[in-house]
């Protein structure tokens, strides 16, 4: 029964791997019945297709940067490298880490996951976890272009980013100290893969890593087209501009569309004349920290109560810091 399981899950990721690539390479050449592109279907299936498409490379960075980091850092190096006397100093040069990793946050919970397995502890993954999709290169240039020539919202963003993860990782540290936040089981497909070459124990990992969160990716990108079709943007642009209830709004709106970090800046810099700037920084901060895909895929990882503990430490995180804006400008 097991060996019917384990090819059953096997057929099932082949199949995934097989269609998001066929998306992913083929995407903008396809057409769609005329029945559906008279409807409100056209556009959930385009937004649907274009989150999807827009996520699979970063996926694919993540999984493979998981795998190598599976594959060939020593959980002794790793150790070796936490300051474990000073709990709360050591967040600061994971933010760095997490700063220098071109990874977006549809791609590195399983990095911060195999993390975790590797002996780093928790507060300290979850702080490479938020900052990567914030502060790494990619972001900042994309931030860049969508706001130049105003560095405000640029600097901001970093800023805000920076200083938010380190708040973060400490009430995660005060709260739960080192326990484990992971599910049981989710390394019931590593044991086996210990052999044969380093490449193809890199690649057996990352192919594992994206079947796992293929189906997540899935369906959280389906929510997120719904709701983009057939939410007021009338209404959010009305209270977009309140200093209480915009920064609230804007944050939610981040966590249901669910953007990539490398492209939330230019949907956020086509509001910039509508929102405030404490508005618009919570939208660029808060959507790569915590949105509803990247919800789906902590879930397939970590225990459900870590995750509720998680969402709500970084919304108040966010929404402090975006207050302090507000008060400051």
């Amino acid at each position: 029964m097991g060996t019917l399981k384990t090819i059953g899950q096997d057929l099932t990721g082949l199949f995934l791997f097989i269609g998001l690539v066929l998306l992913f390479l083929a995407g903008e050449y396809i057409e769609l019945p005329s029945v559906i592109l008279s409807s409100g279907v056209a556009n959930v299936t385009t937004i649907f297709l274009s989150i999807l498409l827009e996520a699979i490379p970063f996926i694919l960075i993540g999984v493979f940067a998981s795998a190598l980091i599976q594959v060939f850092v020593s959980e002794k190096t790793l150790q070796r490298l936490i300051p474990k006397r000073f709990p709360y100093l050591a967040i600061f040069p994971a933010a760095i880490v997490g700063a220098i990793l071109p990874v977006c946050e549809c791609a590195i919970v399983p990095v911060a996951r195999r993390l975790m397995r590797k002996g780093v502890p928790p507060h300290l993954a979850l702080v490479v976890m938020v900052t990567a999709p914030i502060l790494n290169p990619i972001v900042f240039a994309s931030t860049y272009y969508a706001f130049q020539p105003d560095w405000t919202i640029v600097w901001g963003r970093m800023v805000i980013g920076f200083v938010a993860a380190v708040v973060i990782g400490g009430a995660w540290y005060r709260l739960f100290k080192n326990k484990d936040p992971l599910l049981r089981g989710t390394e019931s497909h590593q044991h086996h893969h210990e052999q044969g070459s380093k490449l193809m124990q890199t690649l057996t990992h990352a192919s594992d890593e994206f079947f796992d969160m293929g189906k997540f990716l899935i369906i959280g990108a389906l929510v997120a087209a719904i709701f983009q079709t057939f939410l007021d943007r009338d209404l959010l642009v009305g209270i977009g501009s309140h200093a209480l209830i915009g920064p609230a709004m804007m944050m939610i709106f981040a966590y249901v569309i669910s953007l990539c970090s490398e492209a939330d800046a230019f949907v956020a810099s086509s509001f910039g004349s509508l929102f405030t700037a404490s508005s618009l920084l919570a939208f660029l901060v808060y959507g790569p920290m915590i949105d509803f895909k990247n919800t789906l895929l902590m879930l397939s990882y970590f225990k459900k109560r870590y995750v509720v503990a998680f969402i709500l430490i970084v919304t108040v995180v966010v929404y402090a810091c975006a207050m302090l804006v507000g008060i400051l400008t």
